[in-house]
């Protein structure tokens, strides 16, 4: 079965409660429908029309946006927000959305075929949260290689290509052991690691590949038993026998299914490179280490994105990984 239908029959299983905020846009309202007619999630639409099997809200006239707004003053008071500007801010649907997964009245939302990235990934670190044992929030894309002749089949989770600009050493080391996380719960599969680099086990050096080095030494620190490697350039990476010449002593022990770019710039090139001269679907960002999950979509998504996105939030919020916050 082709990761994404595994993704899917998942999702039925245990679907969970995911509110869609931009209902006002055509393709978020056709992707409820599918995720609502398809047992995927349980979904409640912000500010769109009214859908069989889907409950609609009002984000601007919730009964309950003063009680919201109360919260959300809470939170920032100490950072000088009013009660004034508390409530109108709860007013805007991807906020609001944050925070009624942040009470527990949904397990997660998706957002971002409008709003942008910043505004998306701001109102989720701030409202929901980072999770405890995360030290930092991040994000991956899900590449899928499913098409006839691709030459490699299945799933595989590139980070971060999305988020964090230049991650330092422990940055880097954090968002390896989420991706790994993120491999688990998403894929299902035992997570074999790699630190992708422009140099293979020793083979250059500059000052930059310190950070890579220090990062891998602190994930087999905090995780001993992660299968990681690292640094190794992408063809090391993925193929066995270039692997076993150019770093014999790895503690790979087959083709990795993470992928963990130094930079956002690479990891950005690195999976649009994929997906447009490979051929690979790529779906994210999907966030990770966050408290509750909240995932962003690309403003250029398509129905279909949406779908998946959603999905893959349901399974993540079924996963155990979000953790109940007050």
């Amino acid at each position: 079965m082709k990761p994404l239908d595994l993704i899917y029959q998942s999702a039925r299983e245990n679907p969970r409660h995911i509110i869609l905020s931009e209902g006002r846009d055509p393709r978020v309202s056709e992707a409820a429908i599918r995720l609502a007619g398809e047992g995927l999630a349980r979904v409640t639409l912000m500010d769109g029309p009214a859908l069989p099997g889907v409950v609609s809200m009002s984000s601007a006239d919730a009964p309950d946006l003063v009680e919201l707004s109360i919260h959300w003053h809470r939170l920032r008071a100490g950072r000088g927000m009013t009660a004034e500007r508390a409530l109108e801010e709860m007013r805007d649907p991807i906020r609001q959305a944050a925070m009624r997964v942040r009470l527990g009245q949904a397990d997660g939302t998706v957002g971002g075929a409008v709003a942008t990235t910043a505004d998306t990934v701001r109102a989720a670190i701030q409202i929901i949260g980072k999770a405890p044992e995360a030290g930092i929030v991040s994000s991956f894309f899900l590449m899928l290689a499913c098409e006839n002749g691709a030459a490699i089949k299945g799933g595989m989770i590139f980070a971060d290509c999305g988020l964090v600009i230049e991650p330092d050493a422990e940055e880097l080391a954090a968002i390896a052991r989420s991706a790994a996380q993120s491999c688990r719960q998403v894929l299902r599969e035992t997570p074999r690691v790699a630190l992708l680099s422009f140099s293979t086990a020793g083979s250059a050096e500059h000052p930059c590949l310190h950070r890579i080095r220090e990062a891998l030494r602190l994930i087999r620190e905090a995780e001993p038993d992660l299968e990681v490697d690292g640094e190794l350039q992408f063809d090391a990476a993925l193929d066995d026998a270039i692997r076993a010449k150019k770093a014999p002593g790895s503690r790979l022990t087959g083709r990795p299914n993470v992928f963990v770019f130094p930079d956002l710039a690479s990891g950005n090139i690195g999976y649009k490179i994929a997906q447009r001269l490979g051929g690979m679907t790529a779906i994210g960002p999907i966030l990770q280490g966050l408290a509750k999950p909240a995932n962003d979509l690309s403003r250029g998504c398509s129905a279909e994105d949406i779908v998946a996105a959603a999905a893959i939030t349901s399974v993540l919020a079924g996963s155990g990984d979000a953790q109940r916050i007050s």
